[in-house]
């Protein structure tokens, strides 16, 4: 399977060979779903915390004997009864909301969103993905022409994906409205989903295959990661 290359003029310059294993994997909504919840979830951090009557201050010594006053008995005021006592049953920050997924399930759902962008004619693979200096500006003047974008629009809705580590680059998009430079070994499903077109430089293309790979064990069999 071959794709266009082009440069950052948007011309033309050739072709490359793209991984079967990568950008022909089938489509997988019900794995892309479950993958997608795991990492948001994982991602979740509990914020609500009511103290329950433990935590509440006070309440050390009981309001009144236990027999003999009529009144119903109590060795607390801290009681989740009392007016100022722990609630019951309140929400924790102690709560862990991760879900676990497998490495080779998530490859497998990064591969089928790929897939699936690159028929939907959503990635364009270039001969070369960098900034010279990290200038939003230039940034913006280069790939405003490249998403064909209308000058009032502001969203540039687009992932970069560069060979290596590009220090240049991340500063440079990290202004720009909803742009987002990832490395091969960094995609994932969310932000894959999140982002409309995706810009591969060439020469990634391995470390992407590599990434995504299914690693097998030493019997030969694949093993589970």
């Amino acid at each position: 399977m071959r794709a266009d290359v082009y440069n950052q003029a948007n011309d033309k310059v050739g072709t490359v060979e793209l991984p079967d294993g990568v950008f022909r994997a089938k489509w997988n909504p019900s794995l892309i779903q479950q993958v997608l919840i795991a990492q948001r979830a994982n991602a979740r951090r509990p914020w609500a915390h009511a103290k329950d009557r433990s935590e509440v201050r006070g309440g050390g010594r009981k309001p009144w004997r236990q027999k003999g006053t009529g009144r119903a008995r109590h060795g607390s005021i801290r009681s989740p009864l009392w007016r100022g006592g722990g609630k019951s049953h309140g929400p924790l920050r102690e709560r862990d909301y991760s879900q676990k997924v497998n490495k080779k399930m998530r490859r497998q759902a990064v591969k089928s969103v790929l897939a699936k962008k690159l028929g939907d004619h959503e990635v364009k693979f270039f001969d070369s993905i960098r900034a010279e200096e990290p200038k939003t500006r230039m940034l913006a003047r280069a790939l405003r022409p490249l998403l064909a974008l209308p000058k009032k629009k502001k969203e540039f809705d687009v992932i970069l994906v560069p060979e290596a580590s590009e220090k240049n680059l991340t500063r440079a998009a990290s202004n720009l409205p909803k742009t987002k430079v990832l490395f091969p070994q960094n995609l994932n499903v969310l932000d894959l989903l999140s982002y409309r077109h995706v810009f591969i430089d060439e020469r990634a293309i391995p470390e992407i295959d590599k990434a995504l790979k299914v690693k097998l064990s030493s019997g030969g069999k694949k093993g589970q990661e």
